[in-house]
């Protein structure tokens, strides 16, 4: 039921948004949404519902950041069938939201991955990113099994993603070879200026497919390094 008037405003953002990301369709998702952000966040949510529609979302709040900023843990799994595979997702962020009255009218990303596996068997594996990193520096991209691999054969592959292929949540076309190890292991450079990375790494097993992508935010303090 539909959260309105003055027990709309007893209720937490954390549970309204909560409620509105599992509502079938944006228009709950829109009512809390200020005009000049609810296009684009629409926008990824639909273009998300139409790979996930039976994803459940789960928001709660986190840790305030340095300066009293409340912030908000975001989850959601999923699972689709699609050419005769099973894929399922986890996926978290934890976000900053800017608001202006009941509306929300932006978001900061404090730190974001998702991992999206299509296998027979459980594959744990580790994310071994920083979420935040120094302009100019260099740190590792580290995505390693975590359950020896035995005589199996595998392959992986890394690459950096676009703004854009971000927005539109598109499937990368990750170049693979053979991985020796057990993961990836791949020392990389920030930018020189300050903004964010986004990773996507592929791992390919005898008994399944793991897709991981993971954001690193790009500062220039390292007061900013820990929110």
């Amino acid at each position: 039921m539909p959260l309105i008037g003055r027990a709309a405003d007893a209720v937490p953002l954390s549970t309204r948004l909560q409620q509105a990301l599992n509502t079938p369709g944006s228009e709950a998702l829109r009512g809390l949404l200020a005009d000049e952000y609810a296009s684009d966040l629409e926008s990824r949510f639909r273009i998300f519902s139409a790979k996930f529609p039976d994803a459940r979302w789960s928001v709660r709040p986190a840790k305030p950041l340095k300066d009293g900023q409340p912030t908000f843990e975001v989850e959601v799994r999923g699972h689709r069938e699609a050419e005769s595979l099973s894929y399922d997702l986890e996926a978290n962020q934890r976000l900053a939201l800017l608001t202006e009255g009941k509306l929300i009218t932006g978001e900061e990303v404090i730190s974001e991955q998702s991992i999206l596996r299509s296998a027979s068997k459980p594959l744990p594996i580790s994310l071994l990113i920083p979420d935040a990193v120094l302009t100019g520096s260099r740190y590792d991209v580290d995505v390693i099994f975590d359950q020896p691999l035995g005589h199996a054969m595998v392959a992986g592959g890394l690459i950096a993603l676009t703004p854009a292929q971000v927005s539109l949540q598109s499937t990368p076309d990750i170049q693979l070879a053979p991985m020796h190890g057990g993961g990836i292991f791949k020392s990389v450079q920030a930018p020189f200026t300050p903004g964010s990375q986004t990773w996507a790494a592929m791992l390919v097993h005898p008994d399944g497919v793991i897709t991981v992508t993971k954001r690193v935010r790009v500062v220039s303090n390292e007061d900013e390094l820990i929110p």
